[in-house]
This record gives C-alpha cells, sequence and structure tokens, in this order.
C-alpha cells in the first residue's frame, strides 16, 4: 500500500516503533497523525517515517513515492 492511499482514522506503524492513527486523507511527504508515544498528541509526521499500515485484521508494508524516498535521504 502507497502512503498517500492511507484514509483518515487507519491504524499505522511508524519507523521507531510507535503506533498511530491517521488523521487526515491528504497525499504528500507530510501527514497528520495522532501518535501514541511518550504522550498521545496530534500533529505532523513525515511520510517516510510510515512502516506498516492495518488492513483488517492484517498489517501490510508499506510503498513508498519517488518524492519520499528522496526526501527520506536528503533528510539522512
Amino acid at each position: 500500500m502507497k502512503t498517500n492511499d492511507i484514509k483518515s482514522g487507519t491504524r499505522i506503524k511508524l519507523s521507531n516503533g510507535w503506533f498511530a492513527t491517521m488523521r487526515d486523507n491528504k497525499k504528500g511527504n507530510t501527514r497528520l497523525a495522532e501518535v501514541e508515544g511518550i504522550y498521545t498528541e496530534i500533529g505532523s509526521i513525515y511520510s517516510h517515517n510510515i512502516e506498516m499500515v492495518r488492513t483488517g485484521t492484517l498489517w501490510a508494508k508499506v510503498e513508498l513515492t519517488p518524492a519520499q524516498i528522496k526526501l527520506r535521504l536528503m533528510l539522512g
């Protein structure tokens, strides 16, 4: 699944191991998510930090767009 196909309300797993719920239907390099980390808060996350998406009862690996791969390499 591409990061641009993730809809609001979808559960995701981030590259640092934290879980989140997507809170927008936008596309691009940044998305709005409710992240459950040390604290639970809503804010912008980079799309390239999304590793897994929950589809029904299964978790699917995320595919990045070329622009997201370029940004990930640029940020290091």
